[in-house]
């Protein structure tokens, strides 16, 4: 099996919805107000509007739910869909709540995209699988995307 890089997506972020304890752990809802995303094969925006719903468990393993819409530079559009896991010592995951930079070795962040489009162009998403790697920025997350050969 081989992984070859399909993109790099940047989101950006809008004030959080902190929905607090509910029976699985702590419950928030980040929206999405934008970002970019670029690859060999395509490259385009984030469209605002999506959001990530994160859930903060009792054993310190943030799930990540992540769903926006790309729009191509030719203008298709591209359902994105995303669950992934964030964790790592206290410590570093103290200094990313605080915005402070950390090398994205130093703490788990995994997700596996997926896509829907209607475009003949991008159909090729509809019948891939992919894994990505995070970093936690200040600004928002970065994610690397590879397509599982």
């Amino acid at each position: 099996m081989n992984c070859v890089l399909l993109m790099t997506l940047q989101v950006g972020l809008a004030p959080a919805q902190k929905i607090g304890a509910v029976p699985y752990g702590a419950r928030t809802i980040v929206p999405i107000s934008g970002g970019t995303f670029e690859g060999p094969l395509l490259r385009g925006r984030v469209l605002p509007g999506g959001g990530d719903w994160t859930l903060l468990r009792s054993d310190g393993v943030l799930e990540l739910d992540l769903r926006v819409t790309l729009e191509t530079d030719d203008g298709a559009l591209i359902h994105f869909s995303s669950f992934g896991m964030r964790h790592g010592p206290p410590e570093v995951l103290a200094a990313l709540a605080r915005g402070e930079a950390v090398d994205p070795a130093s703490y788990y962040f995994r997700t596996t995209p997926r896509f829907e489009t209607a475009s003949a162009k991008y159909a090729f998403l509809n019948r891939l699988l992919a894994v990505s790697t995070g970093d936690r920025k200040s600004t928002g997350p970065i994610y690397t995307i590879y397509r599982v050969e």
